[in-house]
């Protein structure tokens, strides 16, 4: 009983140092910032049609913000800018952009962005796996769309916008990670390690360009109630630790200009810092109990 206690101690000390001292996941406690005056008028965001991205796209709007819409289905996108431009009465633009294309997919989104001073960019377009499942078991083709879209997508957009920004001494780029980046995660092998390469592609970028006046974000979402865990039997409704998309998106973005690596959103906070502290054994057992409730579903 003792050496538990003691566990827990230590455990909730490290907890506090992390949380309060370095600040790396504290939440704002107050409304929203004017994101137009801090960063710019424009803000791009990729994977936006549905989900976290569409949410996040319209809490940027919600602000004055106007929104770029980033995707590769061209009707979703319409429908998603008209939404916004309806709704909140700001400027939006569409560019169709598949991502998993590589390199060829670059020069055009260039020639669209042209001319507009980008303030934010949320780099939130991703891929998972159709479920989960030996690293094996994917294709070539699945391991591409992964380095494409989850890896090389965030890189080639931070390397089109960040020289504006660095030239305007402005702007703030949130890069969507996961929860899965903290421990290694079998069974979702590569898409955990993609996350773990957005975490610390952001924390290193922040360091390099806080000076020149440059907010990076690396956002660690935990489950949120989307498609893409739909069909895990263990998620069948909403819930305070698996929220919507729109609830998660009006939380997340109040941490912007305030945390640099946060989940965005306290409940998840939570799972979070004692994620952290499991020993892999334990990380590994709660994905087998996933995996498990994703087979019973199908």
């Amino acid at each position: 009983m003792v050496y538990v206690t003691e566990c827990r101690l230590v455990l909730f000390q490290r907890i506090g140092q992390n949380h309060y001292q370095r600040g790396e996941l504290r939440p704002r406690l107050v409304g929203k910032a004017d994101l137009v005056k801090l960063y710019g008028k424009w803000a791009i965001v990729t994977g936006c049609t549905s989900g976290v991205g569409k949410a996040y796209a319209n809490e940027l709007a919600s602000c004055g913000v106007n929104v770029i819409l980033i995707s590769r289905n061209r009707e979703k996108l319409e429908a998603v800018a008209k939404e916004l431009a309806e709704s909140h009465r700001i400027e939006t633009a569409i560019v169709v952009a598949d991502f998993s294309a590589g390199r060829e997919v670059y020069p055009s989104v260039a020639k669209a962005l042209a001319g507009k001073e980008i303030g934010i960019l949320v780099n939130n377009a991703g891929v998972f796996y159709d479920h989960l499942d030996g690293f094996t078991n994917l294709t070539e083709q699945h391991i591409w769309d992964l380095i494409n879209v989850n890896i090389a997508a965030a890189n080639m957009m931070v390397h089109l916008v960040l020289p504006g920004m660095v030239e305007r001494k402005k702007g703030a780029i949130v890069n969507v990670s996961s929860m899965s980046c903290i421990h290694p995660s079998p069974e979702m092998t590569a898409y955990s390690a993609s996350k773990a390469y957005l975490d610390h592609f952001s924390r290193a970028l922040y360091y390099e360009y806080a000076p020149k006046g440059i907010f990076v974000q690396s956002l660690i979402p935990g489950f949120i109630f989307t498609k893409m865990i739909k069909h895990v039997s263990l998620f069948t409704k909403e819930s305070l630790f698996v929220p919507s998309a729109e609830e998660y998106a009006h939380q997340a973005i109040t941490t912007l200009g305030v945390a640099k690596r946060t989940t965005g959103y306290w409940p998840h906070t939570i799972m979070l810092m004692f994620g952290r502290y499991l020993p892999e054994w334990l990380w590994f057992w709660g994905i087998k109990i996933i995996h498990l409730s994703e087979k019973r579903r199908h």
